[in-house]
């Protein structure tokens, strides 16, 4: 990673919402604490997500492989450190970490796609978000 920047982190806790009858985050809510670390870390360079369609982008999720290694629970604090591995000009993938103090409850590699909003056909990052990215490529 960037010795300079650390991986973007985001806090949030986990809400009765966020489980199961048993008080154990659903699976794929974790998915949902990633993206709001993914909108939360384009948002820290400036960059509203809602801003984007208006110049016909959307960012879309191409695939995802996710490794859940223990539950989450009703009222814990939670952390989601994103840092980006591969950035090319129409792509990029994140790796992603959900933690409950030092212990990893779950980690993804999230490959996100920028298409046109109209045709959904691939395009190229706009240069100001594409460099801003940059930043926190993961070496």
């Amino acid at each position: 990673m960037n010795a300079a920047l650390k991986p973007f982190d985001f806090p949030l806790r986990v809400y009765i919402e966020d489980t199961d009858a048993g008080g154990i985050v659903y699976y794929v809510n974790y998915l949902k604490f990633m993206e709001r670390g993914r909108t939360e870390l384009v948002r820290s360079l400036g960059f509203d997500k809602p801003a984007l369609p208006q110049d016909d982008i959307q960012l879309v999720v191409h695939s995802a492989q996710v490794n859940y290694r223990q539950p989450a629970k009703l009222d814990d604090s939670l952390n989601v450190l994103t840092h980006i591995t591969k950035l090319s000009r129409a792509s990029l993938v994140f790796q992603q970490e959900v933690l409950r103090a030092e212990e990893l409850m779950c980690e993804a590699s999230i490959k996100v796609a920028c298409v046109n909003a109209k045709t959904l056909k691939p395009m190229a990052l706009p240069l100001t978000l594409y460099s801003a990215l940059a930043r926190y490529i993961n070496h």
